[in-house]
Order: structure tokens, then C-alpha cells, then sequence
């Protein structure tokens, strides 16, 4: 940057030499007078040569500040197809001056100032079209700004002294007026870097602006032959380095197009192989819900074959359950694609149903694509029946798959929040099997675990399927009732002595006979108990069994006298509760 503004810089300054020495030559006397005359005009001629060599240059340089090769190449060749053909024209005008009687040194050396403004010109004009649309304004500003400035150059070879209109003097009111725009470009969209932008794609507009000055060319020397003159060899030199421009530059098109058809084949062959290869199943769908293209993956994934999915519309074999779910989001794009808006991608789980019949759980990321919207699915089934296992083993005993601790205490929870709808109070039975450690330390720990799982499994025969049976730990169970367990205390002592009674039969683990028996609590909820005091109460009446005697069962809150509860003979769904003297004690034999 440094660089190209440091010779448009030296350029602009070696101009202003030159027009101060051409328009106001020093005078002087004497012997000295040819001398200075000379020196001068050497002078003017070296700042003329110099700003339009530098100027170039500094062009050159900042044309090939960004981009490839064959674009700087491309930029180069169409400004000097735009600075020829003005040439031709200037030349053109030059003769037909000429012809007139004109002075001719006057004129060659004002030619010679407009093809600094020419050829900057012919890049600027170059330059335009490798910008985007948004950032063209200030190389347009620009490129106006030079044209202004080579009019008010050619306007004194144009139209000789005195050179105005209706009093306005042309030349300098062209000048002041380029000098403006000069100032004002680099505020306009696009300033803040002339040419900092390496665009390869040409726009239709700039493929055929590349055939005007071969026109401009053909047009000058048509004009010329026709107002009788004829063409002389800076003019044939001139139309035919733009044709030889224009060619070269074709040329310079076409292998730029090779490259970068080359190197799209290679991206697209690079994204290829990276969807291909890629675990996930990319899916375009189109607005209309129509699948344009699912990827290969879906083949390992879901067992489908991709071209059987093509054309067919959403949602491909989704879960019923998971249809409301995809098709919402799906619509929430669709309508932001409709009117304009691109907002964030949504993510959607959901289940897919695969070739062999069983359900995948898929993720499914679903943002914008220039044909509709694009899936980007995952199968993550083992993923999510690994999180439901671990899930399970948190709240879950692992050897008998019974709830544990955790897990039976939100349950209480949960059964005392019922209550207080459907005022039936929940009963709580803790047990603690009598005998299992003599079996365990003597059979050993296979058959402990053995007699563990066959006690589990004889406790939830024993209960109705609604209540809970958990192991909290060691050779202690716990079984949570309700609904008219609760209601009727006999009723949840019925269950505890059924459950004594299934327990205390003979356990066969594998080649080995167990016996064990159980101490069992009983606790029923009252009005405004907590889940943590129900539960202790339940498991203080149980060691209160154990040390009886084992083999018993111990209600929570019970008197030297219990309640039976009968049913009505008159109202079959109505418990009958009656005070009965009967030992507390319960022994099963």
C-alpha cells in the first residue's frame, strides 16, 4: 500500500511540474536565455515523462496487489484496451487537427498530458469491474473524476484559445470539477481500497464492455477515412495493440476459467468425498418438502437405498409420536426462506423408523440451503439407550433391577402429593431378611446373591402390580402401598403377612437349599407426616420385630389391640373397622 501511494504520490507531483513549467516558462536575457529555454523544456518534458510513467506504475502495482496472476493480468489488459482505444480517438482528433494547419508541437505535447489521464483512466475503468456491486461507487467516482480531467486536458486542443462558454472558461471549470470527485471517492463505498478484492467471476456486463474499444477503434478510423484521411502507423500501431489486447485477453479469460473450473471440480470432488464418507446423513429437501439429495450414509445408517428416497416428501418414516415436532420446525424455516429472513438452524430429535422394522433415535441439525433446507441427521440410538441405561442404574438396584433407595423415596414423595387429593394415605412396609448372612458367609456370596434375587422376585409376586417393591440395600427390602392398603391397616398387614409367608419358604440356589424368614415394619401416613418420617417410622418398627424375636411383624402406632377390618355385607366397596382384642404379635410357622 505504502508503495503504490508513494508512486501516485512522486506522479502527481512530477504533473504539477509539468504544467508549471509548460504554462509559465521562466524568461530571461542575454546569452543565458537559449540555455534556461532549454533546460526548462527538458524539464517539463522529464515531469511530463515522469508522471506518466509513475502513474502507470503506481496502477500497475496496486492492480496487482490482490488476486492471482491472470487477474492482474486480465486487469492490465483491459486498461490498456480502454487507454488505446482513447488513444486512437486522441490520435484521430490529433490529424484531423493537423490537417487544419494546427500547431502541431502544441498539440502533441497537450496529447502527451491527456495520456497520463488516459491511461489511469483505462485501469480505474479496468479495476470497476472486479468490484462487487455494493463497493463500485468510488472507483465509478473515480473513473469519472479522471474522465473530467482528460477533458478539461483535451479541451485546449479541441477548442483553441480563448476556450470558454458564454464567459465560463472549460478547462478550468473541468479541472476544479475532477479535482472534486478526486477528493470525494475515497469516501463512497468501496474507498477504503481501490482494488482490494480478488473477484474472478466476470460479470456479463464486463464481458461484453471488454469488445468497446476494439468498436471505439473501428469507429475512430472509420470517422477518419471518411473526412478523407488516411491511416498512418501510430494510428494502425494503436488499433491493433487493442486487438491484440482483446486477444490476449480472451486468451487470459478462457485459462483463468480453466483454472477455476479446475479448481471447483476439486472442491466439489473434496466436499464429496467429505459427505460421502461422513457418518451422518445429509439430506437437501426442497421448500415443497420434496428430498433433492440424501447422502450415501443413509445406507449404513438406515438401510434405505438413496435413490429410492429422492423425490419423496417429508416426514420419511418418522415416529407418529415425533411428526408434530419435525414438520413445526420444518415450517418455521420454510417461512423464514419464504420471506427473506435466514434465522438460526434448529435442532430436532426425533425417531426414524430403519429398513429391518426397529426405531432410530436421530438428531437432526435443519438450517437454510440455496435449493430449501438441509438435514444434517445423526444416529445417536446407542447413545440414548446408554443414557437410559445409565438412568436405570442410578435409580435401580443392579442385581435384582428392583428401585433402589433413591428411587423409593420419590415415590413416597409422590404418594404422599396423592394423598392430599385423594385423602388415601400410603403404607410403607420395610422388611430385613432373618438369617440371610449366616447363608451368605457359609454358601458364599454366588448364592447369597442367588437368594437375594429369588427373595426380590417373591416380594413383587406378593404385591399388586401399582406398588412399588425396592431393595435399599444389603438383605433389606421395602414395598410401598396404596390405595385401600393404606386405608385399611389390616389390609396392608394381610400383604405383610403374605409376604412373610412367600419369603419364608425354601430357597433351592443351584445345588444348595437356603432357608431365611423376615422381620417386617409397617408404617401408614398420617395427615401433615413427611416422606423422611415415614419411612423411619416404618423401619424403626421393623427392628422393633427383629428384636421380638424375628420372624414378626410391628405396625407403627399400634395398641395392645388392633382394628380388623371387614367388609360390609351390605356395601361390598365399604371397610367395616372394629376394635377386636388380638395380640400385636404376629409368628408365622
Amino acid at each position: 500500500m505504502r508503495l503504490r501511494l508513494t508512486l501516485l504520490a512522486v506522479s502527481v507531483a512530477a504533473g504539477g511540474l509539468h504544467h508549471l513549467l509548460a504554462s509559465h516558462p521562466p524568461t530571461a536575457q542575454g546569452r543565458f536565455a537559449g540555455v534556461l529555454q532549454s533546460v526548462v523544456e527538458l524539464l517539463a518534458v522529464a515531469g511530463l515523462a515522469a508522471s506518466l510513467g509513475l502513474g502507470v506504475a503506481g496502477l500497475v502495482v496496486a492492480a496487482a496487489d490482490s488476486g492471482t496472476t491472470l487477474i492482474w493480468l486480465r486487469r492490465l489488459l483491459d486498461g490498456w484496451m480502454t487507454a488505446g482505444s482513447l488513444f486512437t480517438l486522441s490520435w484521430v482528433l490529433l490529424l484531423h487537427r493537423v490537417d487544419k494547419g494546427g500547431d502541431v508541437p502544441g498539440s502533441l505535447m497537450a496529447f502527451t498530458r491527456v495520456a497520463t489521464d488516459i491511461l489511469v483512466l483505462g485501469l480505474l475503468i479496468a479495476l470497476r469491474f472486479c468490484r462487487k456491486p455494493g463497493e463500485r461507487a468510488a472507483v465509478t467516482l473515480a473513473a469519472v473524476a479522471l474522465a473530467v480531467l482528460a477533458v478539461s486536458d483535451m479541451l485546449p486542443i479541441l477548442w483553441p484559445a480563448p476556450g470558454a462558454w458564454f464567459g465560463i472558461p472549460l478547462a478550468a471549470t473541468c479541472s476544479m470539477a475532477g479535482l472534486f470527485l478526486v477528493a470525494l471517492a475515497p469516501w463512497l463505498p468501496g474507498g477504503a481500497s481501490i482494488v482490494g478484492t480478488d473477484r474472478r467471476e466476470m460479470p456479463v456486463a464486463g464481458v461484453v464492455v471488454a469488445f468497446i474499444p476494439v468498436v471505439v477503434c473501428a469507429l475512430a478510423m472509420a470517422a477518419h477515412a471518411l473526412a478523407g484521411g488516411r491511416p498512418d502507423v501510430v494510428m494502425l500501431l494503436l488499433a491493433g495493440s487493442v486487438l491484440l489486447g482483446l486477444s490476449a485477453r480472451q486468451g487470459v479469460a478462457h485459462a483463468d476459467h480453466l483454472q477455476l473450473t479446475r479448481e471447483a471440480a476439486a472442491r466439489e470432488a473434496h466436499y464429496r468425498t467429505l459427505v460421502d464418507g461422513s457418518s451422518d446423513v445429509i439430506t437437501i429437501v426442497g421448500l415443497d418438502g420434496r428430498v433433492l439429495y440424501i447422502s450415501p450414509a443413509v445406507r449404513e445408517v438406515f438401510g434405505y437405498c438413496p435413490e429410492e428416497l429422492v423425490g419423496a416428501r417429508l416426514p420419511l418414516y418418522s415416529h407418529p409420536d415425533d411428526v408434530a415436532l419435525l414438520m413445526q420446525a420444518v415450517e418455521t424455516l420454510r417461512q423464514e426462506a419464504e420471506s427473506g429472513t435466514r434465522g438460526p438452524g434448529r435442532c430436532v430429535s426425533s425417531r426414524v423408523r430403519a429398513a429391518d422394522g426397529q426405531w432410530r433415535h436421530v438428531e437432526s441439525t435443519i438450517s437454510h440451503h440455496a435449493d430449501g433446507l438441509i438435514f444434517n441427521s445423526r444416529d445417536v440410538t446407542e447413545r440414548v439407550m446408554l443414557q437410559a441405561q445409565l438412568e436405570h442404574l442410578a435409580f435401580h438396584d443392579v442385581l435384582t433391577g428392583l428401585p433402589n433407595r433413591a428411587l423409593f423415596a420419590d415415590r413416597v414423595r409422590h404418594a404422599l402429593q396423592k394423598r392430599a387429593a385423594d385423602a388415601t394415605p400410603p403404607a410403607v412396609i420395610f422388611l430385613d431378611l432373618d438369617g440371610f448372612k449366616a447363608v451368605n458367609d457359609s454358601a458364599g456370596h454366588a448364592v447369597g446373591d442367588g437368594l437375594l434375587v429369588q427373595a426380590a422376585r417373591r416380594l413383587q409376586a406378593s404385591v399388586r402390580a401399582a406398588d412399588t417393591v425396592a431393595r435399599l440395600g444389603g438383605d433389606e427390602f421395602a414395598a410401598l402401598l396404596e390405595g385401600k392398603a393404606g386405608a385399611c391397616p389390616s389390609r396392608a398387614r394381610e400383604v405383610a403377612e403374605r409376604i412373610l409367608s412367600a419369603l419364608a419358604k425354601p430357597y433351592r440356589i443351584g445345588s444348595t437349599d437356603a432357608v431365611v424368614s423376615a422381620s417386617i415394619g409397617i408404617a401408614v401416613a398420617t395427615p401433615g407426616i413427611t416422606p423422611d418420617e415415614l419411612l423411619h417410622n416404618a423401619d424403626l418398627v421393623m427392628y422393633e420385630a427383629k428384636a421380638a424375636g424375628k420372624g414378626r411383624i410391628r405396625m407403627h402406632g399400634a395398641q395392645p389391640h388392633s382394628i380388623n377390618c371387614e367388609i360390609s355385607s351390605t356395601a361390598p366397596n365399604t371397610c367395616v373397622c372394629k376394635d377386636t382384642a388380638m395380640t400385636t404379635a404376629h409368628t408365622v410357622s
